[in-house]
Protein backbone atom coordinates (compact mmCIF):
# COMPACT_ATOMS: atom_id res chain seq x y z
CA UNK A 1 0.00 0.00 0.00
CA UNK A 2 2.00 2.95 -1.27
CA UNK A 3 1.02 6.47 0.14
CA UNK A 4 4.01 8.53 -0.49
CA UNK A 5 6.24 8.33 -3.48
CA UNK A 6 6.04 10.25 -6.73
CA UNK A 7 5.25 7.07 -8.36
CA UNK A 8 2.57 6.16 -6.15
CA UNK A 9 0.21 8.87 -6.74
CA UNK A 10 -3.12 7.63 -7.95
CA UNK A 11 -3.81 7.85 -12.01
CA UNK A 12 -7.05 6.32 -11.05
CA UNK A 13 -9.29 5.03 -8.34
CA UNK A 14 -12.17 2.40 -8.99
CA UNK A 15 -15.02 1.77 -6.20
CA UNK A 16 -17.57 -1.05 -7.43
CA UNK A 17 -18.83 -3.87 -6.50
CA UNK A 18 -16.34 -6.60 -6.38
CA UNK A 19 -13.58 -3.55 -4.35
CA UNK A 20 -11.34 -1.17 -4.79
CA UNK A 21 -8.64 -0.75 -7.27
CA UNK A 22 -6.28 1.93 -7.49
CA UNK A 23 -3.64 2.54 -10.80
CA UNK A 24 -0.64 4.23 -9.87
CA UNK A 25 0.97 6.25 -12.29
CA UNK A 26 3.80 3.73 -12.52
CA UNK A 27 1.48 1.66 -13.93
CA UNK A 28 1.16 -0.57 -11.41
CA UNK A 29 -2.08 -1.29 -9.25
CA UNK A 30 -2.79 -2.21 -6.03
CA UNK A 31 -6.37 -3.55 -4.93
CA UNK A 32 -8.84 -5.49 -2.46
CA UNK A 33 -11.68 -7.26 -2.81
CA UNK A 34 -14.44 -6.51 -0.39
CA UNK A 35 -15.14 -10.15 0.47
CA UNK A 36 -11.60 -10.34 1.27
CA UNK A 37 -11.33 -6.89 3.23
CA UNK A 38 -9.71 -7.45 6.32
CA UNK A 39 -9.32 -4.19 7.68
CA UNK A 40 -9.93 -0.56 7.25
CA UNK A 41 -7.72 2.12 8.79
CA UNK A 42 -7.91 5.86 8.77
CA UNK A 43 -3.73 7.31 8.17
CA UNK A 44 -3.63 11.28 9.46
CA UNK A 45 -0.16 12.10 8.05
CA UNK A 46 0.06 16.14 9.15
CA UNK A 47 1.88 17.62 6.20
CA UNK A 48 0.04 20.88 5.90
CA UNK A 49 -2.34 22.26 3.98
CA UNK A 50 -1.22 21.77 0.76
CA UNK A 51 -0.52 18.01 0.59
CA UNK A 52 -2.24 15.25 1.12
CA UNK A 53 -2.27 14.17 4.45
CA UNK A 54 -5.39 11.33 5.18
CA UNK A 55 -5.72 8.18 3.79
CA UNK A 56 -8.09 5.66 3.44
CA UNK A 57 -6.22 1.78 4.17
CA UNK A 58 -7.55 -0.66 3.06
CA UNK A 59 -6.35 -4.04 3.97
CA UNK A 60 -6.94 -7.39 2.78
CA UNK A 61 -6.52 -10.89 4.71
CA UNK A 62 -3.29 -11.58 2.14
CA UNK A 63 -1.34 -8.72 3.25
CA UNK A 64 -2.48 -7.06 -0.01
CA UNK A 65 -4.50 -3.74 -0.31
CA UNK A 66 -4.19 -0.11 -1.23
CA UNK A 67 -3.82 2.92 0.39
CA UNK A 68 -6.53 5.87 -1.35
CA UNK A 69 -6.10 9.72 -0.60
CA UNK A 70 -9.01 10.98 1.01
CA UNK A 71 -9.21 14.00 -1.29
CA UNK A 72 -9.77 11.65 -4.86
CA UNK A 73 -12.74 12.07 -6.55
CA UNK A 74 -13.70 8.45 -5.30
CA UNK A 75 -13.15 8.83 -1.96
CA UNK A 76 -17.02 9.77 -1.86
CA UNK A 77 -18.46 6.59 -2.81
CA UNK A 78 -15.44 4.66 -1.25
CA UNK A 79 -16.79 6.66 2.15
CA UNK A 80 -20.60 5.31 1.55
CA UNK A 81 -19.52 2.00 0.92
CA UNK A 82 -17.27 1.92 4.03
CA UNK A 83 -20.02 2.97 6.51
CA UNK A 84 -22.39 0.34 5.37
CA UNK A 85 -19.78 -2.21 6.60
CA UNK A 86 -21.11 -3.96 9.97
CA UNK A 87 -19.19 -2.79 13.03
CA UNK A 88 -17.93 0.36 10.96
CA UNK A 89 -17.06 2.53 13.51
CA UNK A 90 -18.44 5.85 13.00
CA UNK A 91 -17.06 7.67 16.04
CA UNK A 92 -13.46 6.86 15.71
CA UNK A 93 -13.81 8.16 11.54
CA UNK A 94 -15.14 11.70 12.95
CA UNK A 95 -12.24 11.96 15.66
CA UNK A 96 -9.59 10.54 12.57
CA UNK A 97 -10.91 12.93 10.05
CA UNK A 98 -10.97 16.22 12.29
CA UNK A 99 -7.52 15.47 14.06
CA UNK A 100 -4.22 16.84 12.92
CA UNK A 101 -1.81 14.43 15.15
CA UNK A 102 -0.01 12.05 12.88
CA UNK A 103 -1.89 9.03 13.74
CA UNK A 104 -3.47 5.89 12.14
CA UNK A 105 -7.02 4.99 12.99
CA UNK A 106 -8.75 1.51 12.93
CA UNK A 107 -12.29 2.38 12.13
CA UNK A 108 -13.48 -1.41 11.08
CA UNK A 109 -11.70 -4.67 11.41
CA UNK A 110 -13.21 -8.67 10.03
CA UNK A 111 -14.09 -9.33 13.55
CA UNK A 112 -16.77 -6.49 13.94
CA UNK A 113 -18.21 -7.98 10.51
CA UNK A 114 -20.66 -9.76 13.27
CA UNK A 115 -20.92 -6.20 16.04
Amino acid sequence: MSQDSSSARSRAVRVDDTGVRRQLADGSEESVTWSDLSAVVIRVIPEGPWDEDVFFMLAGSDGAGTAVPSGDPAADALLERLQMLPGFDHDKFVEAMTTDADEAYVVWKASDRTS
